[in-house]
């Protein structure tokens, strides 16, 4: 099975390769794996919302 790094994941999304660790640390991101000190995230793998911007909670 082919995974992306936390490099190419940052790339797609536009976020830095750290807050995409932090991300699969915090368990944000399905079907990720860790190998050594590296996380593996799934080719299909979605950037989560950012719950900042959740829009039920910042109706005006």
């Amino acid at each position: 099975m082919e995974f992306l790094t936390t490099k190419q994941a940052a790339d797609l999304w536009g976020i830095s390769p750290r807050r995409v660790a932090l991300l699969c640390a915090q368990g944000r991101i399905p079907g990720v794996v860790k190998a050594g000190k590296t996380w593996l995230l799934p080719p299909d793998a979605k950037k989560p919302a950012d719950p900042r911007f959740d829009k039920e909670h910042n109706a005006d």
